[in-house]
């Protein structure tokens, strides 16, 4: 009988714990992810900046290139920036935004990428796309999954709490994502990857059902494993679709429609995903969403998210131009602007009837 391997694009090393940091120069030292130690490190101007100051002293070789932005020429320019040096591998450290340009320029130029994330933002951490902002508002890239991964909690706490709370928004909206994929497969026979489905969607039930809070070490270990987790299932998959269902078309048409106003990104998603799932008709299950999303402080209303019901409806009526060819519950149902604004008017009052729940 054969025996059969599946190969999974997945980094080498991944380090999540309160001091992680310090072992950055042995995990670049791994013979799998360098072998002649020759790397670049393309750092933030702000979480990154601070960091360079202890870092630099312990990683004597390294060339350092300061990211102010997180355009797709910023990552150009990243990338012929580093063509000449003959690099191995680009650091990046930073946020999401770092992290994206570091990937996209890691990819261009044709080295490894080692992900340091300063914050818990979103998936982007391990996830092989690259969003990026571009003259038409905003694309999504594909890029080689990052070498490693190190997320230091000490360094995760210093961050500004809004952040941990996109990450919390943007790892539970994979239930979603993953209702809307097996909708997909239902209705149109798209293939569904059993192993990418079963790491998003139990990273997603992981944050859903824990208890903690973002005060606690063993949460945020949680959230950073979850959102691990995600990036490496959309690997898997081949594409975002394991973490990427109408919540995120929700929110991409929110960016695309109200440029200057939208929010952050993992807030927009959970917001999202509660509405997709109540269109589902799981009604509980969005009830359980939103009460965790609420319960760490996340918006579950579009007033609380900053725009008002004909915004919120508009944008979920253009949501499904975001992403074409993805089949989600929003493609599913076809609705038009009163149908979504009486879905969207029993939502909010599903909302009221909770005991978990106060929403204006």
């Amino acid at each position: 009988m054969p025996a059969l391997t599946r190969l999974l694009p997945a980094p080498v090393g991944i380090d999540i714990r309160a001091g992680a940091l310090d072992e950055l120069a042995g995990i670049l030292a791994d013979q799998r992810v360098a072998t002649s130690g020759r790397f670049a490190v393309a750092y933030s101007a702000g979480s990154g900046a601070g960091l360079r100051e202890r870092l630099e002293p312990r990683l004597p070789a390294a060339d350092w290139y300061e990211v102010c932005g997180g355009t797709l020429d910023d990552a150009v320019q990243l990338a012929d920036s580093i063509r000449s040096g003959h690099y191995e591998v680009l650091v990046g450290l930073g946020g999401g935004k770092i992290i994206d340009v570091a990937k996209y320029a890691a990819a261009r130029v044709g080295v490894s990428v080692v992900s340091v994330a300063t914050n818990l933002a979103h998936d982007g951490i391990c996830s092989p796309v690259s969003t990026l902002d571009n003259d038409a508002g905003r694309g999504s890239y594909g890029v080689p999954t990052p070498a490693a991964v190190v997320i230091d909690l000490d360094v995760i706490r210093q961050a500004p709490a809004r952040f941990v709370r996109g990450g919390i928004g943007d790892v539970v909206s994979n239930i979603s994502a993953c209702a809307d994929w097996e909708l997909s497969h239902r209705v149109t026979g798209e293939q569904v990857d059993g192993l990418a489905f079963a790491m998003a969607r139990n990273a997603g039930e992981a944050i859903l059902n824990h208890p903690g809070s973002p005060a606690d070490d063993a949460f945020l270990t949680s959230l950073a494993e979850a959102l691990v987790m995600s990036g490496i299932s959309m690997s898997i998959a081949g594409s975002s679709r394991p973490s990427s269902g109408a919540c995120h078309e929700i929110s991409h048409a929110l960016v695309q429609l109200f440029p200057q106003r939208a929010t952050s990104h993992g807030e927009e998603c959970g917001l999202g995903a509660a509405f997709a799932t109540h269109l589902r008709g799981e009604h509980a299950l969005s009830l359980r969403m939103a009460g965790c999303l609420a319960r760490h402080g996340l918006p579950v209303t579009a007033e609380q998210l900053g725009f008002t019901l004909d915004e919120f409806v508009r944008a979920v009526e253009f949501a499904p131009r975001t992403r074409p060819g993805r089949y989600t519950i929003l493609e599913h149902l076809d609705l038009d602007q009163d149908a979504i604004r009486d879905a969207y008017t029993d939502y909010l009052a599903t909302l009221r009837s909770s005991a978990e729940l106060t929403t204006a």
